[in-house]
């Protein structure tokens, strides 16, 4: 998704602003770009997903016990077996997604024994094990005690289907990669009673021929390219050039783009924004290892994210209470981080300057524990991740220092104090009906709230002596001058 706008932003996008496109409603430019470079996402993500199903080679076996004398490979059939549906293992899977976390997922994850006979049953030893998975959503709004009903009910729904399902009804194997789901999978695997072995392959049944694994996916890499060529070559026709832009683009008079450039610059410290880019960037930094780790984009498991320093009760008051810090640069996934990024820069453009770089980073560090700490004392089996308990912490120092007119007269507008009190009503709001961390919310504003009263003294004599200062700096310049 990435790679197309590299082209799009460097090359094309110059050429889209020799286009007259007037903007009184939007930004046309910009959805121009937003065209194109959707436009060349869509055939590669499809291409990506035709990659995964048609490179893979498809291995006969006679019997399962032959998997271990065969290269590795992605799809397998297999002649004779047994699958042993009385010794099972199952692991139950809880996920929320969506906007808010407002999506509650139910997933029940089953593997049954594969073998080479009934009489193997005698033998404790499995190689392969033979996947099932059940999933549900249902809404996060619901109290505890409707989620236990619903998933009961699922749980019900679940067994009749496994206890009516033909296992022995399947053409071949695909064999499960590094994905979300194999973590489900070995989980279920290990909660088997009676088989164990030194290989944890598990095959998901598939009952079509194998000719059909790849669906239209071939044609319609072609075809959404063709589909967005046509698209983008109807919108460059209705607009008329900029004739004067476009001479100056031909003699190559044209002023170079710095839009790109400016946008990257934005992550490098400066003088009085020092410390906001930096933490971005720290945090951005690590979403791109936990992503290149294999553990997903949108969203993270809560296991995964217990393995990168999470903060969790059990584990964190056990001895390790370095997770009250590591945690507040995690995220569970893109979403969550986009928001609190971007809810960052709006308060830290406006706050880091006030206090200086120093004050600034203890500030977010110290309410970013203080918020981890309050998530300890409210939940008892929570794993919470998230910068947004010190950005609350940020929000609720600015909240201190305009309660002591502490602040310029600048940043005491209605605009931008509604902005700031909407951000805060909001989330807190939303915390409250979509199972978000809200305690670690609420102690990051409470302890922000605190140090901005601590701190609105020191801030109002630097504001006092930046005024008294100023005009005899400007005095000092003109004797210099002269």
């Amino acid at each position: 998704m990435a790679l197309p706008w590299i082209p799009v932003l460097i090359w094309l996008r110059p050429r889209i602003k020799l286009l007259n496109l007037k903007r009184k409603k939007g930004d046309l430019p910009g959805l121009y770009t937003f065209v194109a470079g959707f436009a060349m996402c869509a055939p590669i993500i499809i291409a990506q997903s035709y990659l995964e199903t048609a490179s893979g080679k498809l291995t006969k076996l006679d019997h399962i016990s032959q998997l271990e004398n065969h290269e590795p490979t992605k799809y397998y059939s297999l002649t004779n077996f047994y699958i042993d549906k009385a010794n099972i293992g199952v692991q139950p899977v809880f996920e929320v997604s969506g906007k808010h976390n407002s999506d509650f997922n139910m997933n029940l994850f089953v593997v049954l024994p594969i073998l080479n006979s009934a009489a193997d049953t005698s033998s404790s030893n499995c190689i392969a094990w033979y996947g099932i998975k059940y999933h549900k959503q249902i809404s996060n709004h619901l109290d505890e005690k409707e989620k236990q009903e619903r998933f009961q009910k699922f749980a019900n729904e679940s067994q009749a289907d496994f206890d009516h399902r033909n296992v022995n009804e399947f053409v071949y194997f695909d064999k499960i990669g590094n994905t979300g789901d194999h973590k489900g999978y070995i989980a279920a695997l290990k909660n088997d009673k009676k088989y164990s072995g030194s290989l944890t392959t598990v095959f998901i049944p598939v009952n079509e021929p194998f000719e059909a694994r790849n669906g239209n996916k071939l044609p319609w890499i072609f075809g959404a390219f063709a589909i967005g060529a046509i698209i983008w070559l109807v919108m460059i026709l209705i607009p008329k050039f900029d004739e004067e832009a476009l001479n100056n683009f031909n003699t190559g008079s044209v002023k170079k783009d710095t839009t790109v450039k400016d946008a990257l610059s934005f992550f490098l410290p400066k003088k009085e924004f020092y410390f906001t880019p930096l933490i971005i960037d720290l945090n951005i930094l690590v979403f791109i290892m936990i992503v290149v780790s294999g553990l997903g984009f949108m969203s993270f498991k809560a296991d995964d994210l217990l393995l990168w320093g999470a903060n969790f009760k059990p584990v964190t008051t056990n001895g390790q209470w370095w997770r009250l810090l590591t945690s507040i640069f995690l995220h569970g996934g893109l979403i969550h981080l986009l928001a609190n990024m971007y809810a960052l820069v709006f308060i830290g453009i406006f706050l880091e300057p006030q206090l200086g770089k120093m004050k600034y980073l203890l500030v977010y560090l110290f309410t970013g524990i203080a918020a981890s700490l309050t998530s300890l004392w409210w939940h008892d089996a929570t794993v919470s991740v998230g910068a947004s308990g010190a950005i609350f912490g940020l929000y609720g120092v600015f909240l201190g220092l305009l309660l002591t007119k502490s602040l310029p007269k600048t940043m005491t507008n209605k605009a931008f104090l509604t902005s700031i009190l909407l951000f805060v009503g909001y989330n807190l709001l939303m915390g409250l009906s979509a199972g978000i961390d809200n305690a670690a919310h609420v102690g990051g504003l409470l302890s922000g709230l605190i140090i901005g009263l601590i701190l609105s003294q020191q801030v109002k004599q630097q504001k006092q002596e930046q005024v008294l200062f100023e005009p005899v700096e400007a005095n000092d310049r003109q004797q210099l001058e002269g």
